[in-house]
C-alpha cells in the first residue's frame, strides 16, 4: 500500500496527522479487509473540484470530496480522493469542529468509499457515519 499526499492547493497539514492517518486506513484496510494499492489524497480548491464534478459526476457544484476508485492488475483497490480544503475549511466552520478533524473525517469518507461503501439511501448514510466516527476515535486514539 502506498498513500500520496499531493497538493493543487496549499494547506496546512501537519506531518503527524499526515503519519496517524496512515495508520488509520492501514488500519481500516485490515477491518474491512481490502487490500489497497496506491491511494492518492489530492487536497485542491472549490474550482478545480467543481470541474471534476461536472465533467464525471454530472453534477454543477462544490463537494467536499470525490472518491474515484479502480483495481490493479494484482486485485489491490486504487483511488484517488480529491479533497476541496475550501468546503472542508466551510464544514469546519460550520459544524463547529477542528479544519484537522474535519479533514480526517473526509479522508476516513472516501477511504470508507474504496472500501465498497455507499451513501445514497438513508440507511447507507447512517451506517457511513457510524464506520467514519469509529474511525475517527481510533485516529483520535492513536
Amino acid at each position: 500500500m502506498k498513500i500520496n499526499f499531493l497538493f493543487k492547493k496549499k494547506i496546512q497539514f501537519s506531518r503527524e496527522i499526515k503519519t496517524r492517518l496512515k495508520d488509520v486506513i492501514k488500519y481500516i484496510s485490515g477491518e474491512e479487509k481490502t487490500v489497497f494499492g496506491n491511494i492518492n489524497i489530492v487536497f485542491c480548491g472549490d474550482e478545480f473540484i467543481k470541474a471534476y464534478n461536472r465533467e464525471y459526476l454530472d453534477h454543477d457544484y462544490e463537494t467536499d470530496i470525490i472518491t474515484f476508485h479502480d483495481t490493479d492488475e494484482n486485485g489491490f483497490t486504487e483511488g484517488e480522493l480529491l479533497i476541496s480544503s475550501d468546503t472542508v475549511k466551510f464544514n469546519s466552520e460550520r459544524f463547529k469542529t477542528n479544519i484537522e478533524e474535519e479533514f480526517s473525517r473526509v479522508i476516513i469518507h472516501g477511504i470508507l468509499h474504496l472500501c465498497g461503501y455507499r451513501d445514497e439511501t438513508k440507511s447507507e448514510k447512517t451506517l457511513m457515519r457510524k464506520k467514519e466516527n469509529f474511525y475517527l476515535k481510533e485516529l483520535n486514539e492513536s
